[in-house]
């Protein structure tokens, strides 16, 4: 089931109903939405063998759901490498991705109308990739439709923005995520809670419900948020030391700090939904300018070779 989203799905049913697929589609918006959901789901209902598209029983529509339709590819980040084989910090969309994917549009399909590929979290192509794939939307081969989804589609190339059709996907209300949760049997107070950490991403409330371990990392997160903003800088940077050497986990430790500081930021401007008695002592200035310095931190780990624990620390001086 997707939730929300109704007008993003209703256009993409016409465009297929009318035969006016575009050759090329952006999904944007903030992580946690469905827009990978609503891709593999516009790329059934194009490919569904039954009246009723998309059935979700058909072997077509199984084997996109399973990733394993010969004529849809799904490109991921991987890992970055440093010049010596080693690993370095966030993830890439590297040139060879783009290539392979070039190669596999290039020959015929096994069984689908339209060949089909999802280049998700589009905006970690490096630049290398982009040009590279610049080429593929200039000069297509067939018939073949390519969605990218990004949540930064701004850090991409404007001559690759140019050739796609940009569909927005925007965050859900608080209310309608909490009725999600309740009608999925989370309890009153426990709907409310997720409800307002999720900030209106589906993906995220359903995860944390699901997940009573996510949930509890993210209460334990808070806390040691609390610690060290009432603690002296050397403490801090002991904390930014130790952090440091999990890089794989600093992505989703930021999240949760942008989401914290997010909400005490709404919570200090007497936005409804939102009351804390959480960093009373910070101005509204100081909490957009961390929020700033964190959006930062995430970009430098994910996209370029930035030093984690000096990264981290910038946090540290900031808090």
């Amino acid at each position: 089931m997707i939730l929300g989203h109704k007008k993003q799905q209703q256009f993409l049913k016409k465009s297929a109903e009318l035969d006016r697929i575009s050759h090329a589609y952006l999904f944007h918006g903030p992580s946690h939405l469905g827009k990978k959901t609503i891709a593999v789901e516009f790329i059934k209902l194009i490919n569904c063998q039954n009246p009723n598209k998309p059935c979700g029983k058909c072997r077509s529509c199984e084997d996109i759901q399973k990733n394993a339709y010969p004529d849809l590819t799904v490109i991921e980040p991987e890992a970055r490498t440093a010049s010596k084989g080693g690993s370095l910090p966030g993830r890439e969309i590297k040139i060879g991705q783009i290539k392979k994917l070039q190669k596999e549009l290039s020959l015929c399909s096994y069984q689908a109308k339209i060949k089909a590929a999802i280049i998700n979290k589009a905006e970690c192509m490096n630049q290398e990739a982009q040009n590279c794939f610049l080429k593929t939307l200039e000069e297509p081969k067939g018939k073949t439709l390519l969605i990218l989804i990004a949540e930064h589609p701004e850090t991409l190339l404007p001559t690759i923005l140019s050739r796609m059709e940009k569909i927005k996907f925007s965050t859900l209300s608080y209310q309608e995520i909490e009725k999600h949760l309740l009608a999925l049997g989370a309890e009153e107070k426990l709907a409310q809670e997720i409800a307002l950490i999720s900030e209106g991403r589906p993906g995220i409330a359903i995860e944390l419900f699901s997940n009573p371990q996510r949930l509890a990392e993210q209460k334990q997160r808070i806390k040691e948020i609390m610690r060290l903003v009432s603690a002296d800088i050397s403490f801090r940077f002991q904390y930014a030391k130790t952090l440091a050497q999990s890089p794989e986990d600093l992505p989703k430790v930021l999240d949760i700090w942008t989401r914290c500081f997010r909400n005490a930021l709404l919570a200090k401007l007497e936005v409804k939904e939102f009351s804390t008695t959480n960093f009373k002592n910070y101005s509204v200035i100081k909490l957009k300018n961390i929020l700033k310095t964190l959006q930062i931190i995430r970009d430098l780990i994910a996209k370029t070779n930035a030093n984690p624990k000096l990264a981290l620390e910038m946090l540290m001086i900031e808090l």
